[in-house]
């Protein structure tokens, strides 16, 4: 892709360093990677080097400039619909980011893990021809990466939360049906008066691997000085991956999933198209969420002690949250922004990036 100007090192915008963790020594069952891992995933994050999907990066990008340079009315053809579906296309402005009743400025193409595994039979969704002509050498095969690499990540949290062996990979089994997916995002050159890309939000699933090459991703963080919001610089060759919800819901808000949005490239690399991949790992659909405490004493004392003992509990099944989450704040919902207004301005729509 593109040669980008280099990240603002000038101290002109607050960043977040994010504790990096090795993939390699991690695979290897290094402790201090594993215990770097824990920190950074009780925290807000964390940066993944040395690991294996790298290499699958810029053909999915190929794959998405592909895609998203059909003609509007062609992309139309696999719109993800507004019911709260999410695999196929959807346009820019799709969302609602702020009670004002402002819109995203990203489009993006999302490709269903079941049916990238199962192709060329079709599970869920049909795809342009841009996505089948990478399905198999691509597509297929960086998700299975990043399935792999989280089946690793997954393991040490299993550990470390003390759950009996295998219950967190029991709960995402990549062999069954869930709404697991991989998404190629698109934002415009900012001009000067620009829109948000995406508000702040939480992500919804487990755990989300993102690679881009421009600035914009902000993450909220709290201490002594109050909240305040900072760049996560992008690193080449490094992902950077979040808890999401789901996860945080399971391990009784051990694992903390991590307030995010995306705001224009800072300095002079807001005058690029900013392009991001990322996949999303979910429960399978039937896995219901809560909190695991009968299975760790240690997920059973945070939820003693959690504020919010309503989040530990959404009392429904991967797939009825997900349904839920997705159709949220929709422009194209009869309600429109009173959605947004309803729920209130850190309940917004599912990741971006």
């Amino acid at each position: 892709m593109t040669n980008y100007p280099p990240f603002p090192t000038d101290g002109t915008v607050a960043v977040q360093d994010l504790l990096v963790v090795d993939y390699k020594l991690l695979k290897e069952g290094d402790q201090e990677q594993a215990n770097i891992l824990w920190e950074a995933a009780t925290k807000w994050g964390f940066c993944l080097k040395n690991q294996e999907a790298e290499s699958f990066v810029e053909p999915m990008f190929k794959m998405g400039q592909e895609t998203l340079s059909l003609p509007f009315e062609e992309k139309m053809k696999y719109w993800q619909g507004n019911k709260g579906a999410s695999f196929g296309y959807r346009a820019a402005g799709a969302t609602y980011v702020d009670v004002d009743g402002s819109t995203d400025a990203s489009e993006f193409i999302n490709i269903s893990k079941d049916d990238a595994m199962a192709y060329p039979r079709v599970v869920h969704k049909v795809y342009p021809e841009t996505v089948n002509a990478y399905m198999k050498d691509t597509v297929r095969p960086f998700i299975e990466t990043c399935i792999n690499e989280s089946r690793v990540i997954m393991k040490v949290f299993n550990e470390k939360l003390g759950l009996p062996e295998g219950t967190l990979l029991d709960l995402h089994d990549h062999t069954k049906p869930c709404i697991s997916e991989t998404r190629c995002i698109k934002v415009p050159a900012a001009p000067k008066d620009t829109k948000i890309a995406l508000g702040q939000h939480t992500d919804f699933g487990s755990l989300s691997f993102l690679a881009n090459r421009l600035g914009g991703l902000q993450v909220l963080i709290s201490d002594n000085e109050g909240e305040q919001w900072k760049y996560v610089k992008p690193i080449e060759g490094h992902f950077i991956c979040n808890i999401g919800d789901t996860l945080s819901i399971l391990s009784g808000g051990i694992l903390k999933s991590c307030t995010h949005r995306v705001l224009p490239p800072p300095g002079p690399q807001a005058g690029h198209e900013r392009w991001s991949l990322v996949y999303f790992l979910r429960p399978t659909n039937d896995v219901y969420l809560e909190a695991l405490v009968s299975r760790s004493s240690l997920i059973a004392e945070a939820v003693r002690n959690a504020p919010d003992k309503a989040n530990a509990f959404p009392e429904m099944t991967a797939a009825q949250w997900f349904v839920k989450k997705q159709s949220q704040h929709r422009t194209d919902k009869d309600k429109g922004v009173e959605s947004l207004l309803a729920s209130g301005p850190k309940n917004f729509e599912g990741s971006t990036y």
